[in-house]
């Protein structure tokens, strides 16, 4: 009986876990880092401050478990795309783009989460290291699918690339969420695998089609 219970117990722990950043990040952004004491957390969790100290052991490593979340769902979200993308290196890249540039990645409050946790990096050196290992974490997928594309791409050229590219589409994220109202739906993607072409010489346009997450040839 013992094995049958030790998953469950593990996904229940999981879940548990889950719940707390969860809590965290919803509370920051309505707040700010100060407005996620462990009470509140506790609180919205619906856990005891107790429990809390059970998974992490102090507040500073929650908020650091919640940022990392945060940063590795949205590389995910982007990611995802890929498994229905079409097989052609040109399309993957061009939908990766596309995924991190629409919702859910594109979202108002992930903004002010990840400018709310930026300022941590500055006072706490564990903050800094996730947010490195989450930056590289996304670029190290974008420099992936550059190096697939036609054509010769040292690693040194391709990261090259991937450093440009990743910082046009951090750019148009950071407007996409800041002002969703000023952008047509689907311009932000156009304008990303646009720009990301540009920079790559590589035509991306056509695999461009707005009115889904999934590029497909047009």
């Amino acid at each position: 009986m013992t094995p049958d219970r030790k998953p469950y117990r593990r996904e229940a722990e999981d879940k548990r876990r889950l719940a707390l950043v969860e809590a965290t990040l919803a509370l920051v952004a309505e707040g700010g880092a100060q407005n996620a004491t462990v009470r509140s957390i506790a609180e919205r969790a619906g856990v005891t401050a107790g429990l809390i100290r059970h998974y992490f052991q102090s507040k500073d490593q929650l908020l650091i478990a919640a940022y990392r979340h945060l940063m590795d769902r949205m590389t995910d979200d982007s990611a995802s795309v890929l498994r229905a993308a079409p097989h052609a290196p040109e399309a993957r890249l061009a939908a990766f783009v596309a995924a991190s540039l629409t919702a859910p990645v594109v979202d108002p409050e992930a903004l002010t989460l990840w400018a709310t946790f930026l300022q941590e990096t500055r006072r706490d050196p564990v903050m800094r290291e996730t947010h490195s290992q989450t930056y590289l974490g996304y670029r190290d997928r974008l420099q992936g699918l550059i190096a697939d594309l036609p054509g010769d791409w040292p690693d040194l050229h391709a990261r090259r690339m991937a450093i440009a590219c990743n910082a046009v589409i951090d750019g148009l994220w950071m407007e996409g969420c800041a002002l969703p109202e000023a952008f047509a739906p689907g311009e932000l993607a156009e304008l990303g695998i646009r720009s990301v072409g540009a920079i790559l010489g590589v035509d991306l346009t056509p695999w461009l089609l707005l009115s889904a997450p999934i590029l497909t040839e047009v």
